[in-house]
């Protein structure tokens, strides 16, 4: 039995999605991190991501002891926060964001830590204002959404969940439990960017997950190239490339790149990477209509 979606709301993650399954293709979603390497750098990136071919956007929380991060983006959290950034700053850079673009879904993805000191409802109540549209909480499971999945849901805000090579039949009803807006497979058993997502294992997973959910899916970790995303994307609903976007971030300073010239590097592999999803071939089991789920 399905575990039944559930959607806080109608709002851009969930059209997004809808829009997609229109066109028959599945989305890009580029991961940067709030604040990397400095905030004027951050926000020409954050402003490019639409144009060079994001669908979504997700943007890391900057912080100092991740447990699902791989050592570039530990890296890049690391530059974030000898810049200066925090969890207030980076809902600034949200809000910077929303200036140019009412469009384009952002999810902010991080742990639990810095949204408690924050406070949970000063955060949501932030978080909304600034324009964000979903989260991702590495550290908080299903068996502490009365931290903060349940809030958010409350205030009609996303709460997406992480399934992994291990989660099983067992454990993945209550992994569903309280979902919303997307499911995130994560392909590889380990940190980001460590390994390369195998295709035929994730599209057997893939083949799992939707007998127990409807649910858009998006797969990350292990994608760092337009071939590899284009073959994800023949089998998921989204993908989502991060490590090798903040690298080239890190290549851009090894290089003494102007904050210009940085962003317009990282853009335009954004722009390859987004190519590779949009020419990818579809394979028969991903499904080409999501009507039922957006309502």
């Amino acid at each position: 039995m399905k575990a039944a979606p559930k959607h806080p709301k109608a709002g851009r993650v969930a059209r997004r999605f809808a829009a997609l399954a229109e066109e028959g293709r599945a989305a890009f979603i580029p991961f940067v991190t709030a604040g990397d390497p400095d905030p004027e750098t951050a926000l020409a990136i954050l402003r490019g991501l639409p144009g060079a071919g994001a669908d979504l956007i997700e943007l890391g929380m900057p912080f100092s002891d991740p447990m699902a991060d791989g050592p570039a983006i530990q890296a890049s959290s690391a530059r974030a926060l000898k810049a200066g950034a925090s969890l207030k700053r980076t809902l600034g850079l949200v809000r910077a964001f929303r200036e140019e673009d009412s469009k384009t879904p952002l999810i902010l993805m991080g742990y639990y830590n810095p949204i408690y000191v924050y406070g949970v409802d000063a955060f949501l109540k932030d978080a909304l204002a600034a324009g964000v549209d979903g989260l991702i909480v590495v550290d908080l499971p299903p068996e502490e959404d009365r931290e903060l999945c349940l809030p958010a849901a409350a205030v009609g805000l996303p709460f997406i969940r992480l399934a992994s090579p291990t989660t099983d039949a067992a454990r993945l009803p209550k992994v569903l439990t309280n979902a919303s807006g997307f499911l995130y497979y994560i392909a590889i058993a380990g940190v980001t960017g460590t390994k390369a997502a195998p295709g035929a294992a994730v599209a057997k997973a893939l083949r799992f997950l939707r007998r127990h959910t409807d649910l858009p899916i998006a797969v990350g970790f292990g994608i760092r190239t337009p071939d590899v995303a284009a073959e994800i994307a023949g089998h998921a609903d989204a993908v989502v490339v991060g490590s090798a976007i903040v690298e080239r971030i890190k290549e851009g300073l090894s290089a003494g790149q102007s904050s210009g010239e940085l962003a317009a590097g990282v853009l335009r592999f954004v722009g390859e990477l987004a190519a590779g999803v949009r020419h990818a071939i579809r394979r028969p089991e991903t499904r080409t209509s999501r009507k039922d789920v957006v309502a």
